[in-house]
């Protein structure tokens, strides 16, 4: 893997004797929720959950406690290493959803839903998105911080025939943006850091990829489920075609 230059708070301590000429963007890591899809509404898979109707003032009721939750220091607590085990991540959303009182019982349940492929959408133009990259000769792989395999939600909505490379966090007791879940997806796709693009949500994870050599693409946070995700900026970002 190519070494990053040592770098002061001002820039490179060592100037190179010519600017580095950039790389063609020959591989594409995208992260899962947020990027390429949403899952169903908390509105929706509480009502699944139940199994009964659920009016819009209990409704209500029940996402401002999930708000609240957020910043119960048990919730908060659980949070930390959510992503590096199974358990782990179970446990993190379980005493989230658990933090109020009349979803407790069905904790377990809005976990499951959470595994449960069909509970997952699409966004509007992931699929395009993913058909282009291809076209162009593009490697995909998918890095993401995650407790569960994500091949048979992708396989359910027909989008895994792109993916050569999964890396699924808990399969490697790490975090994004640990450095080590990036390189090892750019081994598997035979590929070097300065070549490839991480596509994500989150600022510090996916953009941390940066830290490692890859370039990094951040979209912006707030898209419904099934919604256009602004993917067309993948495709600018790499270009009409790889070499």
């Amino acid at each position: 893997m190519t070494s990053l230059p040592v770098c002061g708070p001002e820039g490179p301590l060592r100037v190179p004797g010519r600017p580095p000429h950039p790389s063609p963007v020959r591989a594409v890591l995208f992260d899962l929720s947020g990027t390429l899809f949403q899952v169903a509404s908390y509105a929706d898979r509480i009502r699944a959950a139940m199994g009964s109707t659920v009016d819009e003032s209990a409704m209500d009721a029940l996402l401002a406690g999930l708000e609240a939750g957020l910043a119960d220091p048990e919730v908060v607590a659980a949070q930390r290493g959510r992503d590096v085990s199974a358990a782990a991540h179970r446990r993190a959303f379980t005493t989230w959803y658990a933090s109020v009182p009349g979803l407790a019982p069905i904790a377990d349940a809005l976990y499951e839903q959470l595994r449960a492929p069909e509970h997952w959408r699409p966004y509007a133009d992931a699929e395009a998105a993913l058909e282009a990259l291809t076209r162009r000769g593009v490697a995909l792989g998918v890095v993401s911080d995650v407790g569960w395999d994500l091949r048979p939600t992708f396989a359910h909505h027909g989008l895994d025939r792109y993916f050569s490379v999964w890396v699924h966090s808990y399969e490697h007791s790490t975090e994004k943006p640990d450095p080590s879940l990036f390189e090892y997806a750019c081994r598997q796709l035979a590929v070097e850091p300065a070549e490839t693009l991480m596509v994500g949500d989150h600022p510090a994870k996916d953009g941390g990829a940066a830290g490692s050599g890859l370039r990094s693409y951040v979209l912006p946070a707030g898209a419904a489920p099934g919604a256009v995700r602004g993917l067309d900026a993948v495709l600018r970002l790499v270009g009409p075609a790889a070499l």
